[in-house]
């Protein structure tokens, strides 16, 4: 009977964590993947990871909130592995020999072979500024108040956001393009980011607070 009566409540709790896990590893590989292409927007000079990859933000404060500090950090480490063994993957990939004949593309390797420097910049971005973001979160719920849950997002975006942007734009271009581009790039991401942030600002409610926040 107890089972029975219990039943519910562990099923939303499971659905919210494989829900938050999933999601947040999956922005972040299809961000990482799109970040090797540079477009245009509106004159800005941008990686088109810059497009989803802010969600990452909002759903590592979702995933804070119902799984607990601890378990988030394991979860940023866990998805910069995941993003360096798909970027090797891919390279390995690349190496093979094409099969023409049998469906092979032989652009695989010009679109999805890792641009190391671009890669390792972007992973390693994510990882500082996902971290920053976790400590800020924490300060702020344990601190200063546990209402107004949009605020949480805010805050920890609003420092986080700009130091991966200033990560990600300096360790991938610096000495390679003019510095005037990478500062339009870091501009550029910095104000996308920022207005995905406020898009994604809802996901904060998806869950409740079943973990302790620490």
């Amino acid at each position: 009977m107890d089972q029975i009566r219990h039943e519910p409540i562990f099923s939303q709790i499971t659905k919210t964590t494989v829900f938050v896990v999933a999601a947040y590893i999956g922005v972040q590989m299809i961000a990482d993947i799109s970040s090797l292409q540079i477009v245009s927007f509106f004159g800005l000079a941008l990686d088109a990871g810059t497009f989803i990859y802010p969600f990452s933000f909002t759903l590592r404060d979702l995933a804070h909130k119902v799984l607990g500090k601890q378990n988030t950090r394991a979860l940023i480490f866990s998805a910069a592995v995941i993003n360096l063994f798909m970027a090797g993957f891919f390279y390995l990939v690349s190496l093979l020999p094409i099969d023409l004949a049998s469906g092979g593309n032989s652009a695989w390797p010009a679109v999805l072979t890792p641009v190391w420097r671009i890669t390792i910049a972007s992973i390693l971005a994510e990882l500082v500024s996902e971290l920053i973001d976790t400590e800020i979160y924490s300060l702020w719920v344990n601190r200063v108040t546990r209402n107004h849950q949009w605020s949480r997002v805010l805050v920890s975006n609003a420092v986080s956001v700009p130091v991966d942007s200033v990560l990600f734009a300096f360790l991938a271009f610096y000495g390679s393009l003019p510095i005037e581009a990478v500062w339009q790039i870091f501009i550029g991401n910095v104000i996308i980011k920022f207005a995905v942030t406020l898009i994604s600002i809802p996901l904060i409610y998806l869950g409740k607070d079943h973990a302790v926040v620490e």
